[in-house]
């Protein structure tokens, strides 16, 4: 179950909206953390975040391998003081709308990808909020 994103406020919707990076943290079967900087989109609406990646990077072979149930995942962007951390559980998806639609998602928030037949989407039903934005 996804939380409201669009009670949030304002300011929250504009700090995930102006184009700045995130880091993007899972877990790896050992334990260790893998921490990598993304590009991030949220969909307010239906409490979603993106990230587009390609399909045998290390976070989307990571979240495939976690299946159906998802795997726990946490987006984190900051600009100075402020900073804000979606946290959920990421699928992977690789059907043609859910790939089309993260990438016109990014695309508004950072620029128009380059074409990769490699390209897949990993959503993120963000369950918790934590930060000051």
């Amino acid at each position: 179950m996804s939380v409201d994103l669009v009670g949030r406020g304002q300011e929250f919707v504009e700090f995930w909206t102006e184009r700045r990076l995130a880091s993007l943290t899972s877990v790896r079967p050992d334990g260790r953390p893998h921490v990598v900087p993304v590009g991030v989109t949220v969909d307010f609406e239906r409490g979603l975040a993106r990230v587009i990646t390609r399909r045998h990077s290390v976070k989307a072979r990571l979240v495939a391998g976690a299946g159906v149930a998802g795997l726990a995942v946490a987006v984190c962007q900051f600009e100075g003081a402020h900073w804000s951390t979606l946290e959920g559980r990421a699928v992977l998806r690789d059907d043609a709308e859910s790939v089309a639609e993260a990438v016109a998602r990014y695309a508004r928030r950072y620029r128009q990808p380059k074409e990769s037949p490699e390209r897949v989407v990993l959503e993120i039903v963000v369950e918790r909020v934590l930060g000051n934005r």
